[in-house]
């Protein structure tokens, strides 16, 4: 009889006891691809989660980008461009510039390849007597903004004053009585009221502004200005370093102050979502890794535990088959069948044991890893299996070492023994 027939044969005598052992090494093949299984399931999770988080991120950053784009240009300009030579403490006190600039200084700006502002606007501000309404007044003279030659065209963020018109701070309109459309006299030079700003609370309340030739002219200084407006772009957000490098290096002979109230609210506003998004994303990055740290461990522990009791059992099962059959195995040794050939009756068992058992516990994990794909992962992870072919591999591989070192033992055991010896005890 061929050793492939004894070998069937015994297994189906013992169809009980190769069962116990078969689930022990299906659960110990189970137990250790699925607890990988369970690590690529996180895995594929954190990644579905962190990249739905990113999007969201983006959307929420480019939403408001839009929105504070939007809160900047009602707020206005943030930065001013004096003369150099320009006392700041005479400038804070009077409120304007006495120190002069040539006004091609803002097409020399606009020409260059500068990044850091936009929206420049050249201005010529002076108090002045209206001698018409006997008052002090801040006179300030403005023109069309110029455009930056490497932007996009933008609108612009104050309407010029066109020729031959005027425009009124709240409360120079309203001490004057004068409306929109009403006719001035400003310093000798007749003028429509273009319109009454709204009250801000400040100087421009009582200042007038005209085009700035006009202005130029009634100042006497012709092709002069004494400040430049201008916008920080995003780029360069709260950093006045780097756009008072910027510009001194194109106009060394000015000085660049910036209006810190505004731009630090700006700036602050600008981030500030952005920055908890930002967070929470790497909150929720920390979370999943230390939950996986966690499941790593228990993996860690669990599955060699488990194969280990696995072998323990299968030992335990075959050295008790070997008992319960000695008599059959001194019959067996008695008619001229070799210790080697008992040897490997049962060390087979063993192995085809373990060989059985680690292909269902791979079939059944393969089951459960396509049906965690298809169930739980409808995004990025959508078309991967938390099944790996590799690690079905290797626990193949060890369902059956598993079982050659549970049941090398008793089969060698069961191989050893002295028929005759056990004859005569029966």
């Amino acid at each position: 009889m061929s050793l492939l027939r004894l070998i069937l044969r015994e297994i189906g005598r013992r169809k009980l006891n190769f069962g116990l052992g078969l689930f022990s090494i299906v659960v110990a093949v189970g137990s250790l691809v699925g607890a990988v299984a369970m690590l690529r399931t996180h895995d594929l999770r954190t990644r579905e989660i962190l990249a739905q988080k990113e999007a969201d991120l983006k959307k929420a950053k480019a939403e408001l980008e839009d929105d504070y784009r939007k809160i900047t240009v009602r707020m206005g300009f943030n930065v001013l461009i004096l003369p150099k030579d320009q006392n700041l403490g005479e400038f804070y006190s009077e409120s304007y510039a006495s120190k002069l600039m040539p006004e091609d200084y803002v097409f020399t700006l606009a020409k260059s390849p500068i990044i850091t502002i936009q929206h420049l606007l050249p201005s010529l501000t002076q108090k002045v007597k209206w001698p018409e309404k006997g008052r002090t007044i801040q006179l300030i003279g403005i023109r069309d903004e110029v455009p930056v030659s490497h932007a996009d065209p933008k609108k612009p963020l104050q309407q010029p004053v066109k020729p031959g018109e005027v425009v009124l701070g709240a409360e120079l309109g309203e001490s004057a009585g004068l409306k929109a459309g009403d006719k001035v006299t400003l310093m000798g030079r007749e003028l429509t009221v273009a319109r009454i700003e709204k009250p801000r609370g400040d100087i421009d309340d009582i200042s007038a502004w005209v085009d700035l030739k006009l202005a130029q002219e009634l100042l006497g200084k012709p092709g002069q200005i004494n400040g430049i407006l201008a916008l920080e772009c995003n780029c360069a957000m709260a950093d006045l370093p780097k756009v008072r490098a910027e510009i001194t290096r194109i106009l060394p002979d000015t000085q660049v102050i910036e209006k810190s109230g505004i731009a630090l609210a700006r700036a602050e506003s600008r981030f500030r979502a952005a920055e908890e998004a930002r967070k929470d994303l790497e909150r929720e990055q920390r979370n999943r890794e230390t939950l996986r740290e966690q499941r790593e461990r228990l993996a860690a522990m669990l599955v060699p535990l488990v194969l280990a009791a696995a072998a323990l059992w299968i030992g335990f099962l075959a050295l008790a088959n070997a008992r319960e059959r000695r008599t059959e195995i001194a019959v067996l040794r008695a008619i001229g069948m070799r210790s080697s050939q008992i040897l490997w009756v049962f060390f087979g068992r063993a192995l085809a044991m373990g060989m059985t058992g680690g292909v269902l516990g791979c079939a059944i994990a393969w089951i459960v890893g396509v049906a965690a794909a298809r169930d739980l992962f409808l995004g990025q992870g959508g078309n991967e299996s938390v099944f790996d072919i590799g690690v079905a591999g290797i626990a193949l591989a060890g369902a059956v070492a598993v079982s050659a070192l549970g049941g090398w033992i008793p089969a060698w055991i069961a191989s050893q023994q002295d028929p005759a010896e056990i004859l005569r005890e029966e």
